[in-house]
């Protein structure tokens, strides 16, 4: 900074009282099970001046947090399972990452990811997309392999269908 002042000073002294009190801290990695699950959560219109919702995450590896995250939702929700489903997805994004992260690494998971959430209806609407994703995939596949058999080209965009069991979501 070109122009510190007292208050950043202040500032920096205490995140330096901070590290040296808190060297013992840390996150302890235990060998339980290599399996990723998580658990999504939100407050519908929890802010009172403006009534956006605050969501959140918290994904496990084995017995050890390995990722987490809270913040306010951009957009206001109309309803709680709007605002639970934002949390979900934004659940299921990092999970998917941390899946092709692991991948990488070479640490082969022992079970497929769990995501929890407290919303029935955010999770009966999760299970609705997923049946159409699978209904949308399977005609795509229906329309190649006919493509295939009548020997007709068709301009056809290539798609990535997910993992058959990306993720489990329980209530």
């Amino acid at each position: 900074m070109h122009a510190p002042t007292d208050s950043h000073w202040g500032a920096v002294k205490r995140i330096l009282r901070y590290l040296r009190d808190t060297t013992t801290y840390g996150l302890h990695i235990t060998c339980s099970s290599f399996a990723l699950h998580g658990f999504t959560d939100a407050d519908w219109a929890g802010n009172t001046d403006d009534r956006k919702s605050t969501d959140g995450y918290l994904i496990f590896f084995g017995q050890t947090p390995i990722s987490w995250k809270s913040s306010k939702q951009r957009i206001v929700a109309r309803s709680s399972t709007e605002a639970e489903n934002k949390s979900l997805a934004d659940g299921i994004v990092e999970v998917i990452w941390l899946q092709y992260l692991l991948q990488d690494l070479q640490i082969l998971s022992t079970s497929a990811p769990t995501l929890w959430c407290d919303n029935l209806g955010a999770t009966y609407l999760l299970q609705i997309l997923s049946f159409m994703l699978a209904l949308n995939t399977l005609r795509l596949t229906i329309i190649l392999y006919e493509t295939e058999l009548r020997g007709k080209e068709r301009d056809l965009y290539s798609f990535y269908p997910l993992p058959r069991s990306t993720c489990r979501c329980f209530y």
